[in-house]
């Protein structure tokens, strides 16, 4: 069946005439701060002490906005007769939010977790050199990351967690035996006559 002439227009001026009816909210920002999903993505902040300079994130940004410089030191052996090994430090971590399209690919390819989400927003500038924020700047955005949800307690414990817990009661067990052991060796139980054996020559 054809639609009838003018319907469009009649349905457009409904939605028009509905929407007049209610009454409007008007946001007073920035007085009134937005309330943000928990999962808004606004700048993205550097827990450097986990960055091992993988380079990982760098290499899979699309937008190549992701700055790292490091150099080479050497660590001294930890044993006498070991090998010395070398690390990376962090030289320069800078995004450039001009580029950046908050994919979230960079923090989703971290394996030691050292990129995280805040959904703080407002760091608009004047200058686009701004807008490269290096490590201290991004070291201040951490701060502003929002704790984690909390687990339903019906879940299963992390793999992590549980191995930490064994390995520390493991811990504990062994330190235990051993204190037994010296308190065994520091203080020697006697050993008492059998009082239910009968003393020799005695018929």
């Amino acid at each position: 069946m054809p639609p009838i002439p003018g319907s469009g227009l009649a349905k457009g001026l409904a939605v028009t005439l509905r929407t007049m009816t209610k009454r409007s909210h008007t946001a007073q920002y920035p007085e009134v701060q937005p309330e943000l999903p928990p999962r808004s993505r606004g700048v993205i902040g550097l827990f450097e002490e986990n960055c091992t300079v993988c380079m990982l994130c760098a290499r899979e940004c699309p937008d190549w906005c992701i700055y790292i410089d490091s150099h080479k030191e050497t660590v001294p052996a930890a044993a006498p007769g070991g090998r010395e090994r070398s690390r990376n430090v962090l030289d320069r971590f800078a995004i450039d939010f001009s580029l950046c399209m908050y994919c979230g690919i960079c923090i989703e390819v971290c394996p030691f977790d050292a990129l995280f989400w805040s959904p703080e927003f407002e760091y608009a500038e004047t200058d686009i050199h701004e807008l490269t924020h290096e490590r201290d700047k991004l070291r201040e955005w951490m701060w502003t990351v929002p704790a984690p949800p909390a687990l339903d307690p019906a879940a299963e414990e992390p793999k992590e967690i549980a191995a930490a817990r064994k390995a520390v009661e493991k811990a504990e067990t062994a330190a235990a035996a051993a204190a037994a052991a010296a308190a065994a060796e520091a203080n020697p139980a006697t050993t008492a006559p059998d009082s239910t054996t009968a003393p020799e020559g005695d018929a």
